[in-house]
């Protein structure tokens, strides 16, 4: 099959496999990733994960500032593209730009759309306890991740894998969504079909607060809740009016009737158990405020925690 013009827009390291599968299939024009930001304590500007791989690849890169000025949806359609692929830019795309392309933007939704429409389809997938969840080629259009689609790949969710973990999983699944029908959607071999609205669902941008651990939810809603937060912007409860983050948990049987959500059954130097709303959670691996990632019973050792303790009081 003939090679077709592209230009590529994202950001983040989930974008990457896309960008390597584009260019087995297209000429790429260029990647258009978000501006360099400042990062850290010295303010050192940090590259986007695409701009990096761009730059490795000799193409061109583009950062535009805004993108309702016309100047860049100009530019856009100088290059003479038949299309373009968005994975993760961060950024929604005015009219102007989509229909830049001679076959508008296709994007790569990280969930079987029309579920978890949003910036943060993974997580909330994760955190809501979904077992199955997949990614999805769209034809972009001006609402929310609402355009028609064309290709979707399903996977499980396993009883233990992370948000991260299942991000991972997920761009590689896209990106051999990419290679394998993003061609044949140029050739015009695809149907687009139209989403069902009623079925749709939210995965809305995430705060760091929305880690908090609500001790009066289940220890099964509580377990979902720290794979999904996880690794950004984690889990995290208090003790001793200091911030923890919990990195790891299991659910386990047993529950004291009296004791209070979010209350210490156990802590010794083995484990920590804490009463649920339903249920009891057991900690393994937690981040007290400003210190590194311990197992439970480093934490009860330090003196972090002890029994009867109310967490997150």
């Amino acid at each position: 099959m003939e090679r077709f013009r592209a230009v590529f827009f994202g950001s983040p390291g989930f974008a990457l496999p896309s960008l390597d599968a584009l260019g087995e299939v297209a000429e790429i024009v260029a990647v258009v990733c978000q501006p360099d930001k400042p990062s850290g304590r010295g303010l050192a500007l940090k590259l986007p994960a695409v701009k990096v791989r761009a730059m490795e690849l000799g193409l061109p890169v583009v950062q535009p500032t805004k993108l309702r000025t016309g100047e860049f949806a100009a530019w856009l359609r100088a290059q003479a593209l038949d299309v373009a692929l968005v994975v993760a830019y961060g950024r929604i795309l005015p009219p102007d730009v989509l229909r830049a392309p001679r076959l508008g933007c296709v994007n790569v939704h990280a969930s079987l759309l029309p579920k978890y429409r949003g910036a943060a389809p993974i997580t909330w997938a994760v955190a809501r306890g979904e077992t199955t969840t997949g990614v999805t080629l769209m034809k972009l259009d001006e609402g929310m991740d609402t355009g028609p689609t064309f290709a979707a790949v399903e996977t499980p969710i396993f009883p233990e894998e992370t948000a991260g973990e299942l991000g991972e999983r997920l761009s590689l699944l896209g990106a051999g969504a990419v290679r394998d029908v993003l061609p044949r959607y140029v050739a015009g071999a695809c149907a687009l079909a139209a989403q069902d609205s009623t079925l749709a669902t939210l995965a809305p941008l995430l705060t760091k607060d929305d880690g908090r651990m609500d001790w009066s939810k289940s220890a099964s809603t509580l377990h979902d809740h720290v794979r999904g937060m996880s690794p950004w912007p984690s889990a995290f409860t208090s003790a001793r009016g200091r911030v923890v983050k919990v990195h790891g948990c299991r659910v386990v049987e047993g529950r004291r009737a009296e004791a209070r959500p979010g209350q210490v059954l156990i802590a010794d130097k083995t484990r920590v158990v804490v009463a649920c709303g339903e249920g009891t959670l057991e900690l393994t691996s937690v981040q007290p405020e400003g210190r590194r990632v311990v197992s439970a019973g480093e934490w009860v050792m330090g003196r972090g925690v002890e029994e009867g303790a109310v967490l997150g009081a």
